[in-house]
């Protein structure tokens, strides 16, 4: 199943996308894609409403209605910094023994092809593709790495977007940088794990103004997503509906030589195999 919302900002609707590429209005029968959904069965009622032959009868929605982020808002967003070998050799760093951690704000959140907004008094804005995974039922100290799996919903297309001089020049931890407004763009769907026969073997790209800039392979994740929800889940209660943006491939701004920032006008598009494509344009806030 591909799960998605739509509508403007604070009346979004939860929906599905057929394999016809039509989008479909879940409104009737669900109420939003979020915690409780996810905490109380919500997907395998989904997977029986389909199943029975009703996806046939939820309305389409019209192709010009925007497509907000493919779940609710979460509790909370989760972040996996210097997740992939390469990515950690161009940032002249060792790769980790352990996951690195970080938490973005909530409010970051935003649809998959809405306007990303600039801070006031950014210069080091940057971009990075990322694998999301969705939390299905809450986790709390799993006991084994494979206890994970029945936690994941399915997966999607993670914009964790970055200020440099925030994160890193600024004192403190990474918060900063990493949870301006817009920051984490979205879907544009939820893919349920049977989507993706092999998640330890997805195409990752990002291009600025079509031009290249990063190109990854999630078979060189240091920490594959299973492991990371039961490590996560040692630290704290990992919600369903809780977002875990899984770490990024080579290829960031910050790691050019020189290094160069994203400026207003500048278009970004993200593809992962087998979950869609994101684009973006940068505004000024």
């Amino acid at each position: 199943m591909k799960l998605i919302r739509f509508g403007e900002k604070g009346q979004e609707k939860p929906g599905i996308l057929c394999d016809d590429q039509t989008r479909r209005d879940c409104s009737g029968h669900f109420r939003d894609w979020d915690q409780d959904f996810f905490n109380t069965g919500g997907l395998e009622a989904l997977r029986k409403l389909i199943e029975a032959g009703g996806e046939a009868d939820l309305p389409v929605v019209d192709s010009g209605v925007r497509w907000a982020s493919c779940v609710a808002r979460p509790w909370k967003v989760l972040g996996v910094g210097l997740n992939y070998s390469d990515h950690a050799a161009e940032s002249g760093m060792d790769v980790p023994k352990e996951p690195v951690l970080f938490m973005k704000a909530s409010s970051t959140v935003t649809g998959p092809y809405d306007n990303v907004l600039i801070p006031r008094g950014s210069q080091k804005t940057d971009w990075e593709v990322e694998l999301g995974v969705v939390i299905r039922k809450d986790a709390s100290y799993l006991q084994k790495v494979d206890d994970a799996t029945d936690h994941i919903a399915g997966y999607c297309i993670s914009h964790d977007v970055s200020e440099r001089t925030f994160q890193l020049e600024r004192a403190g931890q990474w918060s900063k940088g990493k949870s301006c407004d817009t920051f984490n763009p979205l879907g544009p769907y939820l893919a349920t794990p049977d989507e993706i026969p092999d998640v330890l073997n997805l195409s990752l790209s990002l291009m600025v103004n079509d031009e290249r800039r990063q190109l990854g392979n999630t078979s060189t994740m240091i920490f594959d997503p299973k492991f990371l929800v039961y490590y996560f889940s040692q630290f704290m209660t990992v919600e369903a509906g809780d977002v875990i943006s899984t770490g990024t491939p080579p290829g960031v701004g910050q790691g050019m030589k020189p290094p160069v920032f994203l400026r207003a006008g500048d278009v970004v598009e993200l593809r992962i195999d087998g979950l869609g494509v994101q684009r973006q344009t940068f505004k000024n806030a």
